[in-house]
């Protein structure tokens, strides 16, 4: 792995992938909708659409002409925390993606008029969101978490904040946020380190001045919920989605890799407690299953089921008796090996193609400052101890429960018994 901090702070990563003709390149934004101004919610999400639309060398067409040229692919996405702006393209064709996306990232114009064109395109997109119940769902549920954190905003923002932005406010969070100290260029496939840092210094030269003061603090220091509430947002769908959690931890955390396993054996697979549970042995719901997030400074687990509005009382019972036998026993030994296997398998499996590796060193240096290697997560994840897993188990489980639902339900007041229960 080779790894280069430049004068103006931006970041260099690479990783040589013998064998492959392929090469995966992303740069990433350390800043996400946590980072906007309440006005200017989805401000980062617009900007995605927005610097495709055409820089100082190139227009939109321009862009997606050069890049389809070459079969390659070009795109963006954004988090709560970060965006990345990603190419993948044949190794001898690594100069044209850098150049591709340093430039998006460094003169993107901004034109009114593709301001005002890509607003519709992103109101349609949150359109979108609020028509697919499970989309909808999961923002409803952070925002009932962790409440007026920034974090609990949703990404693509609302219809309010999107209409009301306009290109200049736009552009200065655009040149505020987006400067090289907050950027990480991720390079991995069939290249060299050196290589790689030419075409930087081609590409984005004009931007790599050096550092003229400190980073901004992040936002988001807002009181966060922490649990106890329970949100239904009424839609007229055939399923009543559910999703309920606690706050857990944040991905600096020692105890990460516990948690990583925990997760796995409550709802990560076909044998987890909860589709053991939920789906095989009951019938209740098609699709159960538990998912982590970790932020900088906090983190969730939570759990999603899906099933017929009359079996939601079912459903909230089933999990109510699963998180409380976890909390209180803890993990089988082959519930234990279980999840580490699939932790083991995934991480693995995760690193067989070019684009995996590229976000795996962009996600590492911009969040964590070190690289650890993959036999070195597999030790830690090997070193985990069921009784590590017992004691998270414990203090996760017990704290008050956040729930939100959605489906065929005027207020709360019409949900089951069980479900408020499982709030109380």
């Amino acid at each position: 792995m080779g790894r280069t901090v430049l004068p103006s702070g931006l970041r260099v990563v690479t990783e040589d992938v013998p064998g492959v003709r392929s090469a995966a390149v992303g740069m990433w934004v350390g800043v996400g909708s946590r980072d906007e101004p309440a006005p200017l919610a989805g401000a980062a999400h617009y900007l995605e659409h927005l610097l495709f639309k055409g820089t100082a060398r190139r227009t939109a067409a321009q862009i997606a002409e050069e890049i389809d040229a070459v079969g390659g692919e070009l795109n963006a996405f954004t988090s709560r925390e970060h965006t990345c702006y990603h190419a993948h393209v044949l190794d001898e064709d690594l100069a044209l993606a850098v150049d591709l996306v340093c430039d998006v990232l460094a003169d993107a114009r901004l034109d009114p008029a593709d301001v005002d064109l890509e607003r519709r395109v992103v109101l349609e997109e949150i359109a979108i969101r609020d028509d697919d119940p499970e989309d909808l769902l999961e923002d409803e549920f952070s925002a009932a978490l962790l409440g007026d954190h920034p974090l609990g905003r949703p990404v693509l923002g609302t219809a309010a904040s999107v209409t009301g932005m306009g290109r200049d406010a736009l552009h200065r969070f655009y040149r505020r946020r987006y400067t090289p100290e907050r950027m990480v260029l991720a390079v991995a496939g069939n290249i060299t380190h050196g290589a790689v840092l030419d075409m930087v210094q081609h590409s984005f030269g004009h931007r790599l001045r050096a550092v003229t003061g400190p980073v901004p603090p992040r936002r988001g220091r807002a009181r966060i919920t922490g649990g106890g509430r329970l949100v239904v947002r009424t839609e007229d769908c055939e399923q009543a989605h559910l999703m309920l959690g606690v706050l857990a931890l944040d991905r600096h955390d020692e105890r990460r890799h516990v948690l990583g396993v925990l997760d796995a054996a409550l709802g990560g697979g076909m044998s987890s407690r909860l589709f053991q549970q939920v789906r095989e042995q009951r019938g209740l719901a098609y699709s159960v299953y538990s998912a982590v997030d970790s932020y900088a400074d906090t983190g969730t687990l939570s759990v999603y089921a899906g099933c017929s509005p009359h079996r939601l009382g079912e459903v909230a019972g089933v999990v109510r008796e699963v998180l409380a036998a976890l909390a209180r026993d803890g993990l089988t030994d082959a519930e234990l090996a279980r999840g580490k296997g699939q932790l083991r398998g995934g991480l693995v499996l995760g690193l067989e193609d070019t684009g995996s590796r590229m976000s795996r060193l962009g996600r590492a240096e911009l969040h964590h400052g070190e690289h650890l290697g993959v036999e070195q997560v597999l030790e830690r994840i090997d070193a985990v101890r069921g009784e590590q897993v017992a004691s998270l188990a414990g203090e996760l489980l017990r704290r008050p429960l956040t729930a939100t639902v959605v489906g065929p339900y005027a207020a709360a007041d019409d949900l089951p018994a069980e479900l408020t229960e499982l709030i109380a």
